[in-house]
């Protein structure tokens, strides 16, 4: 693949270049040269594009795409298309398909399926047995055929002793064990944030307690054990301020926040509309300050679409009864920017990808082409039509978001939106 991009600013502050507006010129998927201007003599495809900014390549540590099972969902071909289109050169996919990704030849398949695409696909493997919560998993097996982590996708782990013995069991081999942040007993049958807003439209209560307890207990056993632990998708602000005790204690823990939790409130329920039903769920705006506090102080390691896509016929039911997601790949650039600077979104779209393996490939002669394409500027509301997505449960739908992705060069492939 060949390419010169023309006119291009620069958003990578590990980057010579940063800032600079600059011609750049891909030659068999590498960038062979960065100057102010660059001449096609070979006839080059060239992409010029109003006021391209251009950083290294996304990456989100929390999507599903549903198959193999779920394949009314979402697929992978177009899941990983979709993540493409969106921004995103590599997303870690999770476990909960049918059957679940519990063994090694499980992540194989996963593998096997996703290869080929411009988005690297990276597999993340059930910590227990059909993510049942009972028995570990074949983690050494599924570490092997290249899982990146091991987490049963938003089910708590009960049982203390079984969190205990698998952060054991990873550390053998450098594994990355993920823990959903919920006690169960507290949760109950809670649908949304224990909050005043629950008791006014009569939906049961999940509260910030509910998490934080689990968080505290996690963090304990880590200091027992030892180990590498990963809590997706905190959202309160009594779990940021647990967080950071750990991290002054030297504790290897990593946590993330999906972007909803950053934008969105309780306060969106009011129309009972199911889109905004997602786990954890939309809690008020101090925690929402809170979570955006932890990640310019670097509290919170990274931030998540904490892509799900859920069919109409489990989504379009009473609020009691729909199944929790929400999309957010599509709407991921566009929401972040309506919080933070360009400069900011840009790095939390990518700072999370030494967690995962993945290496930072700062744009520069000679690195690979791993890029990202957008413009920072304007706002638009978010349309049915901006998704592209099988399912369309997006809690974004009819918001305004800020900027435009034009799409990814990466693994020697183009992708644009038309």
């Amino acid at each position: 693949m060949n390419a010169l991009l023309k006119s291009a600013t620069i958003v990578d502050s590990k980057s010579d270049f940063h800032n600079s507006v600059v011609d750049i010129l891909i030659e068999k998927g590498t960038i062979s040269k960065i100057s102010k201007r660059i001449s096609n003599p070979n006839n080059y495809q060239e992409i010029k594009l109003d006021n391209l900014h251009v950083s290294q390549g996304w990456f989100d540590s929390s999507v599903s795409f549903g198959e193999p099972g779920f394949e009314e969902r979402e697929t992978i071909s177009n899941g990983l298309k979709t993540a493409s289109k969106s921004g995103f050169t590599a997303v870690a996919i999770n476990a909960n398909t049918n059957p679940v990704v519990d063994s090694y030849a499980d992540i194989s398949l996963i593998k096997s399926k996703s290869e080929g695409f411009l988005t690297k696909a990276l597999p993340i493997g059930a910590l227990t047995m059909k993510g049942n919560g009972e028995d570990l998993a074949e983690l050494y097996d599924m570490h092997n055929a290249g899982a990146v982590g091991f987490y049963d996708y938003q089910c708590p782990i009960t049982n203390p002793n079984l969190m205990k013995i698998a952060l054991l069991y990873a550390s053998n081999f450098d594994g990355l064990v993920f823990s959903f942040p919920q006690e169960s007993k507290i949760s109950g049958l809670g649908v949304m944030n224990e909050n005043i807003n629950s008791t006014r439209l009569g939906l049961k209560g999940n509260p910030a307690l509910a998490e934080e307890l689990q968080i505290a207990r996690d963090l304990y056993i880590l200091e027992y054990t030892g180990g590498k632990l990963h809590i997706p998708t905190i959202s309160t602000a009594g779990s940021v301020e647990l967080i950071k005790s750990a991290k002054a204690k030297g504790l290897d823990v990593t946590c993330s926040v999906a972007i909803h939790n950053l934008v969105l409130t309780d306060d969106m329920l009011e129309d009972f509309n199911t889109n905004y039903k997602v786990l954890p769920p939309l809690r008020t705006q101090k925690d929402t300050d809170a979570l955006i506090a932890g990640l310019k102080d670097g509290t919170i390691d990274m931030v998540t679409t904490d892509h799900n896509p859920i069919d109409q016929e489990h989504k379009k039911v009473e609020f009691d009864h729909a199944l929790y997601g929400t999309i957010g790949l599509e709407s991921a650039f566009g929401a972040l920017q309506t919080v933070f600077t360009t400069k900011k979104s840009v790095q939390l779209l990518t700072q999370g990808k030494t967690r995962f393996g993945l290496t930072n490939n700062h744009i520069a002669e000679g690195s690979k082409a791993d890029l990202s394409l957008f413009n920072p500027e304007g706002s638009s509301e978010f349309l049915l039509e901006d998704i592209h997505s099988k399912s369309k449960n997006s809690a974004f739908l009819g918001q305004e978001l800020k900027g435009k992705v034009y799409g990814t060069i990466a693994n020697n492939t183009i992708e644009l939106n038309s």
